[in-house]
């Protein structure tokens, strides 16, 4: 009697959460997007076959495409500031683009010739833009960081430090770059999956090792996300088998120093992107992969499927109690009535 209540209680949990998530569809297209932002009431994005655009979050009917390249690019990649977006296309050459948010007319204002070029994504602080590549051949980490400057100059930093055979990143949502203030984290993957923190303050780069699944190329870390100089979580597993998850979400609590695995074999498989809810404190988060869109309110501890979309790659919070998603062929709105604790 005791297992039977215990499992009817656990049910019960789950149907509780999953009534409260209302979805709303705000973009049907031919597209494949892996990245997001917010502004204006409106949710942009950029995608294959060099699409980028908005919708408008509260109306639907209010959109707007453009295609960036006469060639079809794929776009992974998405930043702004106050004035301008920019996005970055994988696979070489890599052309920095450079978007005015109120004409949407774009420049090129660098280009990658760089056989391995692979821009994976694209992180704005407030002051700088942060963009993280596959290394070269010489496997140099290839970390870049620009400003909106009126005489464009992009840098290089710390090419001293050496990135392990077969270790990369993952272009899968534009969330393996994160900052806090001074610091700034980057997510690898594939034979190792490490973190590597960036303290702007110094300009000392420290590299950590993770227990993250990895050792072959489709594992490891596709994205995290920090709360603060201290909190953060990461998420990933293997795109090669997806219902794979063991060792695939990790939570730090010293700034990326050490990592301790979550939910190891409970949790709804591999992930491509996490964030942390606005005004929780760490403790609400969400994550979604292809299978599943999946919820912890617990410091990512334990996790409830909320929602079984497939297809849908990157998220974004737009306030506390609504997200979009994006993914294969479209753009979702999610409400979600969880309440904090």
């Amino acid at each position: 009697m005791r297992k039977f209540l215990l499992c009817l209680f656990t049910f019960l949990n789950v149907w509780s959460l999953a009534q409260k998530v209302e979805i709303q569809t705000l973009l049907n297209d031919n597209i494949s997007i892996r990245a997001l932002e917010i502004w204006d009431g409106k949710v942009w994005y950029s995608g294959t076959d060099s699409k980028f655009g908005y919708v408008n979050l509260c109306d639907s009917t209010d959109k707007k495409q453009v295609k960036l390249f006469e060639k079809n690019l794929q776009f992974r990649t998405l930043a702004q500031n106050k004035t301008h977006f920019f996005a970055i296309n994988i696979e070489s050459p890599a052309y920095f683009f450079k978007i005015d948010k109120k004409t949407m007319q774009s420049e090129i204002i660098y280009t990658d010739s760089a056989k391995n070029a692979f821009y994976d994504a694209l992180f704005f602080n407030g002051e700088h833009f942060f963009t993280f590549s596959d290394p070269e051949e010489n496997l140099k980490l290839k970390l870049a960081q620009f400003a909106d400057a009126e005489k464009f100059k992009i840098n290089f930093l710390h090419d001293e430090v050496q990135l392990k055979k077969g270790e990369a990143a993952f272009a899968a949502s534009n969330t393996n770059i994160a900052g806090f203030k001074n610091t700034i984290w980057i997510a690898t993957g594939g034979l190792a999956s490490r973190i590597l923190k960036l303290n702007l303050k110094t300009g000392k780069i420290k590299v950590f090792e993770t227990p993250f699944v990895q050792g072959t190329s489709s594992q490891g870390i596709y994205s995290i996300d920090f709360l603060d100089g201290k909190f953060g979580i990461a998420v990933g597993g293997d795109y090669t088998k997806q219902a794979e998850n063991i060792n695939n979400i990790a939570t730090t609590k010293n700034g990326g120093k050490t990592w301790q695995i979550q939910a190891s074999g409970k949790n709804g498989g591999y992930k491509t992107c996490v964030k942390i809810r606005p005004n929780s404190k760490g403790k609400d988060i969400i994550a979604v992969g292809d299978q599943n869109i999946e919820f912890s309110n617990d410091y990512g501890k334990t996790w409830t499927t909320i929602s079984e979309e497939k297809g849908l790659y990157v998220c974004e919070w737009i306030n506390e109690n609504n997200l979009v998603f994006a993914g294969k062929n479209r753009i979702i709105k999610m409400k979600i009535d969880i309440k904090n604790k």
